[in-house]
């Protein structure tokens, strides 16, 4: 509502002075303050904040009349009246400066177009010249003790318990009465006044009076501390003619302050609260309406301390009350008792070391024009105290008073309620607009976005751009513009109208929250956020000829005024068009017979309340026959008030709206939701609801012609509620959200919220004859309400933060400095949850159900439900009494009808003390049935966060048993995340330290470290020579097996628990072979470190084995993404029938990545190390075939010439041998020695390729997989080599087509140490894939043809002699070759086109990262970055 922005600013008084300011009085319009100090009658004028005049009291006058104590302006500000100590009333009057007599002028620019245009413009913006003339003093020879001005007359109380009338102009003896106090009558109530109790007054005088207007009577605090209210019984005021209620059991009253626009009178106590009368119409008797006290529950260490009242204030619109106390301090609330700011907490009371701070105390204070400031008189000591530390430098006879003037930005709802959008918040300062259109840049972006954001939900328009961008997201578009951040979008009101026609009293916002309108003194002039421009009246003299009465309202591109015509002296209405020049001449103007207090707009009607208590209905029609669109404006309506409303004041704001209560709301006419059904009225907080009487005949609608439709008159008025401060309703229709849509909300102070929602039958079946139509529920929010989003079940509004600044701490830290700076936020608040709750209390489930399935779609829907779950909780839970009626079983029950249901509840109890989780779960369930729940809707996150619950709750034993089963769940789905968390906390039940995580694994738990880093960290031997595999084998399992030595001593309780999980992962990896899931084996492996290799070496010769080999292959061809190979058709006429040629190339292509590489791979590569290289390669040759032989020396000698033939037996040979370099390229890349190439390239020109094997090349590139498929394969490939699963490494060579495999395994089959039935189940294998290839896939043929003689040699050998031993023995160690940072690696070739090609024998691989993101499925190459620093593998073949 109103809210402290920035620092407040300190006025210093020019004039030399001793004397200490302490009271202050505004006058009427609150352009001039009378400040009085002892002796000195000073004035201020408003903007600039600058003394115009000041009256000082010679000394001899002051010894006769004692000090000044009040002053009170005459009503039209041409007199002031000062009381002084001794009794007296000095009147002084006030004389304007003649023609063109200004105290302040602007001084304009050479050159600049502001001329004096009109007859009195310019003064408007002077500070005038005015001076102060004593009257003759009336002497009332007792002390004075309040002073208050009527019309004509001033009212005095003395404190002999007199009341003086006194009238202001005629000064003799007839312009003066007194009234004695114990000649009014004071009673209870004013029916039993004349018979009825009544108090003893002797003695007894008004400390503290205040006149409220609408009321027609006096708020008065007796000496005695009792509150009263005295009522004139006719016009003149007379002892005889008065009548006094009191306040029944109140005694220590020490002021008053009257809001006159609610009829409310606050009094100020000594218990340091304030309590707010009315008035009860029917008896006359004072009544409670509500306090204004600091809680406990906000200010605990203040809120007793404060000390009694001194001083309270409403602001001019009266919507909130400021409030002082002895001891310091500020507070404000709105008119019904909503706590805006205290300056008692937070960083107003402390210091940023937290050090307390003195509250300020204030003697006197008063609001500014229009509320946008506060003027505050500090205490004298205060203000001594503070320059007391100041005294070292500057003499006493410079002591400056100061005068505190606070800035407050205030919402557009206070003046000008019945503004167009209530889904945008509009704060005004008094030169700015504070506005939440959401993110500028959004704004301006193009029109299509900005249309799209106009209508939170477009209407069903034909319009293209109203169909947002992107429909498809769940936030509407509004939504996410209104909530998009916290900053505020600051529009600078033009200084040009400002200059002129300070202060701002009206503003506007349009429905799209682009064009606001302002309106002050004269005139009015509009901003558009499409143009960032404002527009002014061209013709100054338009501008101030009207002054706007009734306030602004947009109705769409057009500005609708409520305005006063000077020239013409009269009321009229008018619509000015947005995009026109703002001038008359495009105005469509209506003259008005009296006063407009209030206008609205609905749809295509405009409502305007008059000051003869009449509401008129006016329908406006868009014009395009001239070259300028105009509004035509019809008189509809006019319904008089008058019996009803005792003031015209009294109205805060009017609406139309299309709510009813009985006959509207069936299913089947929602058209009628658009139509005008009723006026709802806010008469000093109390809404009154008028509907369209549908009593009479009804007409049908088709029969009456569309010009001369009657209007249905309206009912007499129902109240609907009361202490109302904004009532929020949306003319738009929504069929999925009608309950949201077609309810009216309230904001109702310290009350909260309440929403009047609509019930409706369910499925069109018939209402219940008991249900209401319409219920009324209270909810409280923590923010102040500004705007109701209504589809998106927010309210938004503004706060105040402070930041602390101590920049001036110390001596001479000045008064302002005291406060910290004030920010506004923005806030907004979910109040879904408080409905459905409301609802469920009231036995309406059905209606909850309704609505909440209407709002399911809704971004925060789960944390709505959250939230109710933990309200009720919280509040049944630790309830110190029993609860006769729980709610939590309801609201359980109301919550399973949402898929939300498990994870809603888990959410909860997580948030929530655990003390409380037994209250919990009695209600919505078993935890370990939830758990189930969840496991069987595969929801396995949600299951977890139920395990951490039932780890609490249960014992060890069963959260182990549900961990045990949610992570052989995880592991089927492969959610490896969880997996890996499910690992640590089996780990930490076993350790009992769920407290602590677990420590980090080590390499030594086989759960922990996998065949991945184990690559990374050592030198994989890749020897053609059967013997390292062997060692490899033996390595690993001595490498992995339980820890052993000293550091089982202090883990043996993890050793178990490792045992245990690692049972669970061998289990799982089982399974998966079993399946042939040879890809999540891989994903598996990698991703939760499970150690391959050792484990394929104890399951070799049990799960490790291919059953059948074809249905395998067709597996991983499937899981693999792999194709069939197909036979091109030009293979039958090829002039190579042997297959040989062909073969070699289509083995090179397959190694190679791109087509385009064959010949020219564009790589850099090391140059040959041929003597070692050799040499090594020789050591483990003697048990090799010939064929080996002579490829080996082939390559030795391979810069001598060779013949055609040769060369191509070379190629083919070693793309054989280099095949099981290339299965461990996981993300590496290796590279071919340049001599190869060289020679590829001498070579070339004998290759002649045919058209037809051109074709069959890129016939062999088609039959190739996924470029990560292969990776994954071949590091599959070496997995299994490593471990031994020789038919594995035949089915992968198979699938690969990789002959170098085939014929590997081939070799290795012949040692001693391969199991006779491994060799019958690799021959009948490949036996059976030969049948099946020949029948349904002859793609595979050509490649079985290659290793035709392998096959050959296998089932000869099935006779054949053994093979020595030493075959599968290594040599012990593997030999690592430089770093990884070659030569060749500083340049490293694309790993797309150089996967899979031969590794340089003795060269160590570059290492490369990943050229793909990693992916949930990846293989083990993801699992850690590869940074070139950590331990790259180096791979070598020795």
């Amino acid at each position: 509502m109103y809210f402290l922005t920035g620092w407040p600013r300190r006025l210093l008084c020019p004039l030399k002075s001793e004397e200490e300011p302490f009271h202050i009085q505004p006058s009427s319009h609150r352009f001039y303050f009378a400040v009085l100090s002892e002796t000195q009658l000073s004035v201020w004028f408003s903007r600039p904040s600058v003394l115009i005049v000041s009256y000082i009291e010679s000394a001899k006058a002051a010894a006769q009349f004692g000090f000044y104590q009040k002053a009170e302006w005459k009503p039209d500000d041409s007199m002031i009246a000062v009381a002084t100590a001794k009794g007296y009333i000095l009147l002084f009057d006030v004389l304007g400066g003649g023609d063109g007599k200004n105290l302040y002028e602007p001084v304009y620019p050479k050159g600049s177009s502001r001329v004096k245009v009109t007859p009195g413009y310019k003064e408007e913006q002077c500070a005038p010249a005015l001076s102060l003339e004593m009257k003759k003093p009336v002497d009332l020879e007792a002390p004075i003790t309040s002073l208050q001005s009527l019309q004509e007359d001033l009212l005095v109380c003395t404190a002999d318990g007199y009341l003086h009338v006194l009238h202001w102009d005629g000064l003799g003896s007839n312009g003066r009465k007194a009234i004695c106090l114990t000649t009014i009558p004071f009673s209870l109530d004013l029916q039993s006044a004349r018979g009825g109790p009544s108090l003893d007054l002797e003695g007894v005088y008004i400390r503290c009076m205040e006149y409220c207007v609408t009321l027609d009577g006096f708020a008065v605090v007796l000496s005695d501390g009792r509150l009263g209210f005295i009522t004139p019984l006719s016009n003149i005021i007379t002892a005889d003619q008065l009548q006094g209620v009191w306040a029944a059991d109140v005694t220590d009253g020490t002021c008053v302050a009257v809001n006159n626009k609610y009829r409310l009178m606050a009094f100020g106590c000594a218990s340091g609260s304030v309590l707010v009368y009315m008035i009860d119409t029917t008896t006359g008797s004072m009544q409670l309406s509500h306090k204004l006290e600091l809680t406990p529950k906000h200010y605990p260490d203040v809120y007793n301390k404060t000390g009694p009242v001194k001083l309270i204030s409403w602001s001019p619109d009266y919507s909130v009350a400021m409030v002082t106390w002895e001891c310091g301090g500020l507070s404000l609330w709105s008119v019904f008792g909503a706590h805006l700011i205290c300056t008692l907490g937070e960083d107003f009371a402390y210091r940023s070391d937290g050090t307390k701070k003195d509250p300020i105390k204030i003697s006197s204070m008063s609001w500014g024009a229009e509320g946008y400031h506060l003027w505050v008189l500090p205490n004298k000591q205060e203000r001594t105290k503070v320059e007391d530390e100041e005294m070292a430098s500057p003499p006493p006879s410079s002591l400056q008073a100061g005068i505190l003037q606070f800035h407050f930005i205030k919402s557009a709802l206070t003046v000008n309620p019945c503004t167009s959008n209530q889904e945008q918040v509009l704060l005004h300062g008094e030169d700015r607009l504070y506005l939440t259109c959401g993110d500028p840049s959004q704004v301006n972006s193009s029109s299509s976005d900005t249309q799209t954001h106009t209508h939170l939900h477009p209407h069903e328009g034909s319009s293209p751009l109203r169909h947002p961008p992107n429909p498809d997201t769940s936030l509407s578009q509004g939504l996410s513009t209104l909530l998009g951040h916290k900053h505020w979008h600051v529009v600078q009101i033009h200084s040009t109208y400002l200059e002129s026609n300070w202060p701002i009293r009206f503003a506007a916002i349009d429905t799209a929250g682009q064009c606001m309108a302002v309106a002050g003194r004269r005139g009015f002039a509009h901003y558009s956020l499409f143009t960032r421009k404002w527009k002014l009246f061209g013709n100054i003299t338009q501008e101030q000829n009207m002054t706007v009465t009734g306030g602004l309202a947009w109705w769409n591109d057009f500005v609708v005024v409520a305005c006063y015509n000077f020239i013409d002296q009269q009321e009229q209405l008018r619509l000015y068009q947005r995009s026109a020049n703002l001038d008359n001449a495009f105005a469509s103007v209506t003259k008005l017979h009296s006063d407009t207090l209030l206008l609205n707009v609905f749809r295509d009607m405009i409502i305007l309340f008059r000051a003869d208590c009449s509401i008129c209905l006016y329908s406006i029609e868009r014009r395009n026959d001239s070259p300028h669109p105009t509004a035509s404006v019809e008189l509809l309506q006019e319904v008089s008030m008058s019996r009803y409303i005792p003031h015209p004041a009294l109205v805060v704001s009017v609406t139309l709206t299309s709510v009813r209560t009985e006959t509207g709301i069936t299913l089947k006419a929602p058209q009628q939701a658009c139509m005008a059904e009723s006026i709802m009225l806010n008469l000093a907080g109390q809404l009154i609801m008028l509907q369209r009487d549908r009593s009479g005949p009804q007409v049908r609608e088709k029969e009456t012609p569309a010009n001369n439709k009657k209007l249905l008159p309206f009912c007499p008025p129902i109240v609907l509620a009361t202490c109302v401060e904004n009532v929020w309703t949306t003319c738009r229709s929504n069929r999925k959200k009608r309950h949201l849509l077609e309810a009216l909300w309230l904001s109702c102070g310290e009350a909260g919220m309440k929403v009047w929602l609509p019930l409706f039958p369910r499925d069109h079946r018939k209402p219940h004859s008991f249900l209401s139509r319409r219920i009324m529920l209270p909810f409280h929010i923590n923010i102040y309400p500004l705007a109701v989003l209504f589809e998106d079940a927010l309210v938004l509004g503004a706060t105040n933060e402070t930041v602390l600044y101590d920049g001036l701490q110390g001596s001479s830290e000045p008064l302002e400095a005291l406060f910290p700076y004030c920010t506004v936020e923005r806030t907004s608040q979910i109040y879904l949850h408080h409905i459905l709750r409301q609802l469920l209390v009231r036995n309406l489930g059905e209606q909850a159900l309704m609505l909440a399935q209407s709002c399911a779609s809704l971004p925060y829907f789960p944390h709505v439900m959250e939230l109710m779950v933990h309200v009720v909780l919280e509040e049944e839970a630790t309830s110190r009494e029993p609860i006769p009626d729980p709610l939590l079983p309801t609201v359980a029950k109301f919550i399973t009808e949402f898929p939300l249901f498990l994870q809603t509840i888990v959410h909860c109890a997580r948030k929530t003390e655990y003390a409380l989780w037994n209250y919990l779960f009695a209600a919505v369930g078993n935890p370990k049935d939830l758990f189930e729940e969840c496991l069987m809707a595969q929801d396995l996150d949600t299951a977890a966060s139920y395990l951490i619950i039932l780890q609490n709750m249960e014992v060890p034993a069963v959260s182990r048993q549900h961990a045990t089963l949610l992570f052989n769940t995880a592991l089927e789905h492969g959610k490896w995340d969880l997996c890996r968390h499910m690992i640590r906390f089996l780990k930490a039940i076993g350790s009992g330290e769920m407290d602590t995580p677990p420590p980090t694994p080590t390499a030594q738990e086989p759960s922990s470290t996998g065949g991945f880093e184990f690559f990374r960290n050592r030198s994989i031997s890749l020897s053609q020579s059967a013997d390292s595999i062997t060692l490899g084998k033996f390595n690993l399992q001595k490498t992995f097996s339980m820890p052993s030595g000293p550091s089982v001593k202090g883990r043996e309780v993890e050793c178990a628990e490792n045992m245990y999980i690692d049972l669970m992962l061998w289990r799982h990896a089982r399974h998966l072979l079993e399946q042939v899931r040879l890809r999540e084996l891989g994903c598996f492996s990698a991703q939760l470190g499970f150690e391959l290799i050792g484990w394929l070496c104890r399951e070799r010769n049990r799960v490790a084995r291919v059953e059948d080999f074809v249905s395998a292959l067709k597996r991983l061809h499937k899981d693999f993404l792999w194709p069939f190979p197909v036979i091109p058709v030009g293979s039958l006429s090829s002039p190579l029938k042997n297959g040989r040629c062909r073969t070699v190339l289509s083995t090179r292509l397959l190694k190679s990545q791109s087509a385009d590489s064959l010949l020219n791979s564009d790589m850099d590569t090391a140059p040959p190390q041929a003597a070692p290289r050799n040499h090594s390669w020789l050591d483990g040759l003697e048990q090799r075939d010939k064929d080996l032989e002579t490829t080996s020396s082939a390559h030795s000698n391979q810069h001598s010439p060779q013949t055609h033939d040769a060369f191509l037996s070379l190629l083919t040979n070693k793309v054989e041998e280099y095949s099981v370099g290339s299965a461990t390229d996981l993300t590496e890349t290796s590279s071919v020695v340049d001599g190869d190439w060289t020679m590829v390239d001498e070579n070339s020109s004998t290759l002649n390729l045919s058209q037809a094997e051109l074709e069959h090349i890129s016939m062999e590139l088609a039959n190739k997989g996924p470029h990560k498929s292969q990776v994954q394969l071949r590091y599959l490939l070496h997995v299994f080599m490593e471990a031994g699963c020789l038919e594995w490494c035949v089915v992968i060579g198979l699938i690969l087509r990789d002959a170098g495999v085939i014929k590997q395994v081939i070799c290795f089959l012949d040692s001693p140490e391969v199991p006779q039935e491994t060799v019958q189940s690799v021959r009948s294998g490949l036996l059976a894939v030969d049948t099946w290839a020949s029948t349904d896939c002859l793609g595979y043929k050509p490649f079985l043809n290659l290793i035709q003689p392998q096959l050959q040699q296998l089932m000869e050998s099935a006779a054949g002699e053994p093979v020595q031993p030493e075959a599968f023995q290594p040599s012990g160690q593997s030999s690592k070759l430089g770093s990884s940072e070659g030569p060749g690696g500083a340049a490293a070739p694309r790993v797309d086109e150089s996967r899979g090609v031969a590794v340089p024998l003795g060269l160590a691989l570059p290492s490369l990262e990943p050229s793909n993101p990693p992916s949930e499925d990846c293989p083990p190459e993801h699992t850690e970055e590869q940074g070139d620093e950590e331990g790259n593998y180096d791979c070598t073949l020795s």
